[in-house]
């Protein structure tokens, strides 16, 4: 079981580049076929990629192609280029791995060139080197997660997501890898789409991406604690540009956006109400005029600005430029730890966030359809959770956006007792564990997927948990409420 665990996690939370091997050796077309299987040989080398004077890939000879196609020759003076495999399969450095272990298992390869965003050859893949032996059972999971990079594909993608949800659920995997792993899911397809997007306007005359840009998430999606269902909060953080460019490079980038918005609803993303995506001119910016715009919220917070922070705070990179992304969270790391007056009035606003139980501890469901009896774990008790644990880090400028790792490093430096670290991370594993078997099963009901708990379907055992999560998320909440006012509780 351990074993199958960190398959899973491995492969769906690696990308290619974790796990390539250095850059193979490479010949030309017009080498003679002695050359290269001596190439092979001296290198201890199991293929040799061919290479185009221009440097790019152009075909691939490999160990089975010696045995199979060269042994035959009747003379070893034979060009490369007469057996070698091509047009070649690839793919990029930056691709999840998942999706190189599929190419290489529908194609029935053993060898993978991997080329960097520039299309020059950095590194090799080998089938080998991905298995483990609890791979079959991943295997099962990576063909229901990749289909080819078009419309239809992606849907078929964003639907399995509910079979692997539930599959990985029967093996015991916990809901809090879990939806890690729905996160990477959701920005590979936010990365896949970006790819066709380039291409599609590529091919209609547009040209190029004018500046280098990253798309970032936030909210949930931002701290890898992503649920089934889940809507777009996304930006785009540009690479500085003269002034004099502006209409030339936001015409580009607006179009992105809007192409973006609408395939990711297209594929079972949808649009945000708040409006919090890169057709927003508000969250399409390059990074001064993100650190400006940051600045100005912590300077003059209203309600407003502190609704905006609150989403953005989370932030992190799905595709294109990560140094753009690393910059400005970096910035704003610095900037919250200097600002305790902005996060006083960021935990002001959240005062009325608590978790639902009444009197004497009771739990508080909904009195009216459609979730009568139902609560709403999400926000009445991971939301107090969440910002409260944000709050302690912001203070301490510290980078990290997942909750769990939130508390485990604000309780190794001491600003969580070990008694704080143990509820509050039980009471996170607990509220997501409840959350996500609960839309599992409404999917499959065919009931709208929310964060809704219907307290009926639970046991006493899993009742009495559940109040003492909310308990320990209650307790450090007002222990937080009173660092940042003073007040007691």
């Amino acid at each position: 079981m351990k074993e199958f665990h960190a398959s899973v996690m491995a492969v769906f939370s690696r990308l290619v580049c974790d796990s390539m091997r250095e850059t193979p050796p490479t010949v030309f077309p017009e080498t003679p076929c002695r050359e290269a299987v001596r190439v092979m040989r001296d290198l201890g080398a199991s293929a040799v990629v061919v290479i185009s004077p221009e440097k790019r890939a152009i075909g691939i000879l490999t160990e089975e192609d010696v045995v199979r196609r060269i042994s035959f020759l009747r003379t070893a003076g034979t060009p490369v280029a007469d057996v070698m495999s091509s047009p070649i399969e690839v793919i990029h450095d930056d691709d999840y791995l998942f999706h190189g272990i599929a190419v290489m298992n529908r194609r029935g390869l053993s060898h993978l060139p991997v080329l960097d965003r520039d299309g020059y050859l950095t590194g090799m893949l080998r089938l080998r080197d991905t298995l483990t032996g609890s791979m079959t059972r991943v295997m099962d999971l990576i063909r229901r997660l990749t289909h080819e990079e078009t419309l239809e594909g992606l849907k078929l993608v964003k639907e399995a997501q509910v079979a692997v949800a539930e599959a990985l659920f029967a093996d015991h995997i916990p809901a809090a890898d879990i939806q890690v792993l729905l996160t990477h899911i959701n920005m590979d397809i936010h990365r896949r789409i970006r790819s066709m997007i380039h291409k599609e306007l590529a091919e209609e005359g547009w040209g190029e991406p004018p500046v280098a840009y990253a798309i970032i998430v936030m909210g949930s999606g931002g701290r890898g604690e992503s649920f089934l269902h889940s809507d777009q909060d996304y930006g785009f953080v540009l690479t500085d540009y003269p002034p004099q460019r502006h209409a030339m490079v936001d015409t580009y980038l607006a179009e992105v956006a809007r192409r973006m918005t609408v395939t990711l609803d297209a594929v079972g993303i949808p649009t945000c109400r708040g409006n919090v995506m890169a057709v927003n001119s508000l969250w399409r910016k390059n990074l001064s005029q993100w650190c400006l715009q940051v600045k100005d919220w912590l300077e003059k917070p209203d309600l407003r600005t502190l609704r905006y922070a609150d989403i953005f705070f989370d932030f992190r990179p799905v595709a294109g430029s990560e140094e753009l992304a690393l910059s400005l969270r970096l910035y704003v790391s610095d900037l919250g730890r200097q600002n305790h007056a902005f996060l006083k009035e960021m935990q002001r606003v959240q005062e009325d966030h608590g978790v639902a139980l009444g009197a004497f501890g009771r739990l508080i469901p909904e009195e009216d359809p459609p979730f009568k009896g139902r609560v709403n774990l999400k926000y009445q008790g991971l939301l107090p959770l969440v910002e409260s644990v944000r709050l302690l880090a912001l203070r301490e400028g510290l980078e990290h956006t997942s909750t769990l790792k939130r508390i485990e490093v604000l309780a190794a430096h001491r600003f969580l007792s070990r008694d704080e670290q143990d509820y509050l991370t039980d009471a996170f594993h607990n509220l997501t564990t409840l959350i996500l078997h609960q839309q599992i099963q409404d999917f499959k009901a065919g009931l709208k997927v929310t964060p809704y708990v219907a307290l009926d379907t639970l046991s006493a055992r899993e009742k009495e948990k559940l109040v003492d999560s909310l308990r320990a998320i209650s307790a450090f909440r007002d222990r937080v409420r009173a660092e940042f006012t003073g007040d007691v509780f």
